[in-house]
Formats: structure tokens, C-alpha cells, sequence
């Protein structure tokens, strides 16, 4: 099993995003300490009212994985994840191709649908038109990368003969695919070379309109039958699976309990997860760090 490091989210409006710590001195500690990915997610312009009921600020994941890219070697970089329908699909191509030719192809796209209607509203974007907007850009992605001339006629545009260059360094770039439902398991089984599956219990049902999953063998049971799916439909490559574990989330919770720790992460390997997200709940450089190298000496070692 590999492990990514998700930037801590800052929630609220009185701090800054970047509280927890320099973005290249959090992403080189962890590529230090072992860890074989970092991620950041995305919002936006997320309503006001959810971040001040705990809701979290964002980079552009974009521009900050670029970053990361210039001052990191071995660290994959993953957006944890893109809201896909905000942007028109060549654009969004676009700067998954960049920081994946910037960064000697370590990058990631991490994408999902997106269930805040308040940023849909405000990036005018129809809430309603989501799934298809997610769909149509699954086709525009490997046209785009393609390097070659190619037209597509979309919801929202016309693309005639058009050809974008220079191509991402990875063919293709891998696609990991973000939410619980069926829906999004049979676009991985059927496109993804990734899925994202989210914890977080039922409270998943209502704030980010997925299904939640209840537990360790409820996860392994949609593992196997994304997967199942993908053999079915003549795929024979492995589909990763990524999911977070929060049993640590400061470095004292590191080294407390180490035994079960381990089996937690040992029954989420058993699962059939092939990344788990690693965060912590960190407000400052020193603390952030110290989380980083003690998780790094304890479990990737």
C-alpha cells in the first residue's frame, strides 16, 4: 500500500489556508518522510455560511501542485479532488497536461461531479447538468491529450478541428475518480484507472450527496464488484483505490497505540485499498512537520 499526504484543511474564514504550514517545505517533508504522494483539494468559491458551519478553504489545487512539482523529485501530486463540471473540459485538460509536463509526469487528476450548488451557482455552471458535464469532459480528456486534431461537440461548445500540444508526459494521465455511488464506481470500472472512495459516515449522504460507506466490508464488497465490472468489461489492468484513514491526526496521536494503528491500516490494505490519504488536524509549520517525520519513522520505514 502506498500513502498520500492531503494538506490539512484550514475550516472557517479567520485563518489563513496556509496556516498549517509552507506548501513546499509541508510537501518536501513529506517526501522525506516517506510518503509517495501529496494532495490538495478544491473549492473555489465556496458560500460563506458553509465555511463558518465547518467547511474548508482551498488552493487552486492546480497552480499548487505546480509548485509542489518545482520543489519536489519523487512525490506524486494529486487534486483530491477537482470539481470536473466547474470548467470547461479543454481547460481543464489543460492544466492537468501542464502540471504533468512540469513535473516529469507525477501527476494525478482526481475528479468528481461536486455537490455544492452555491458554487455552482456562482461559476454559472448548471447544477442539474453535472453527470453530463462529467461524462461529456471523460470524452474531451483523451482527445485533448492526444496531440492530435480532433473536433467535439459539446453541451455548452464547438470544438472544430482543433489540436492541443504540447501532450501530458503520461499516456494517459490516470484519472481517479471521486464518490460513492454506482454511478461513479461503473465510470471507474468502465474509464477510470482510479477510484476515490469517501469515509465520513452518513453525514456524507447530506453535505457531499454520496452514499456513504458504513464500513471496512462494506468498502471491500464495492471494491470487488467495481473491480469485477472492469474484468468484465476486458480490462485487465489494476484499478487503484484510495481511501483516507483518521485514526492520526497529530504526531502524540502517531505514537500512541501504534499496534492498532498498524492493523487499522492492515484491514484497510485487506480491503483491497491500494493509497490511503493520511492528514492531520495541524495549525502551524512546527506542528505539521513533526505529524509528517513521526508518521513517516512509524509506519513508512
Amino acid at each position: 500500500m502506498r500513502y498520500i499526504f492531503h494538506y490539512p484543511e484550514t475550516s472557517g474564514t479567520s485563518g489563513d489556508f496556509l496556516d498549517p504550514g509552507p506548501l513546499g517545505d509541508v510537501a518536501r517533508a513529506a517526501e522525506k518522510a516517506g510518503f509517495d504522494a501529496l494532495s490538495l483539494t478544491e473549492h473555489p468559491v465556496p458560500g460563506a455560511r458553509w465555511l463558518e458551519n465547518g467547511g474548508h478553504q482551498s488552493l487552486d489545487p492546480f497552480v499548487g501542485l505546480g509548485y509542489v512539482a518545482a520543489v519536489t523529485e519523487r512525490l506524486r501530486l494529486l487534486t483530491h479532488l477537482s470539481v470536473a463540471p466547474y470548467r470547461n473540459p479543454f481547460l481543464l485538460a489543460k492544466a492537468a497536461a501542464t502540471v504533468d509536463k512540469v513535473s516529469g509526469g507525477r501527476f494525478t487528476l482526481g475528479i468528481g461531479t461536486g455537490y455544492q450548488k452555491s458554487e455552482f451557482y456562482a461559476l454559472g455552471v448548471d447544477f442539474e447538468e453535472r453527470n453530463a458535464l462529467f461524462d461529456e469532459i471523460l470524452d474531451v480528456l483523451p482527445l485533448h491529450w492526444s496531440g492530435e486534431p480532433f473536433s467535439f461537440k459539446g453541451l455548452h461548445f464547438d470544438a472544430r478541428n482543433v489540436i492541443a500540444q504540447p501532450r501530458p508526459v503520461q499516456d494517459p494521465i490516470p484519472i481517479w475518480i471521486g464518490g460513492n455511488s454506482k454511478l461513479s464506481r461503473r465510470r471507474v470500472a468502465a474509464r477510470g484507472q482510479g477510484w476515490m472512495a469517501m469515509g465520513g459516515g452518513p453525514e456524507l449522504s447530506t453535505t457531499a450527496r454520496t452514499v456513504s460507506i458504513g464500513s471496512l466490508a462494506d468498502l471491500g464488497g464495492m471494491i470487488r464488484e467495481m473491480r469485477d465490472t472492469a474484468a468484465a468489461n476486458g480490462r485487465t489492468d489494476l484499478i487503484d483505490v484510495s481511501y483516507s484513514y483518521s485514526g492520526v491526526t497529530s504526531a502524540e496521536a502517531v505514537t500512541t497505540d501504534v499496534d492498532r494503528h498498524r492493523e487499522a491500516l492492515a484491514e484497510i490494505e485487506k480491503a483491497g485499498v491500494t493509497w490511503t490519504v493520511i492528514s492531520s488536524r495541524t495549525r502551524s509549520a512546527a506542528e505539521t512537520i513533526a505529524f509528517v517525520e513521526a508518521f513517516g519513522e512509524t509506519f513508512l520505514t
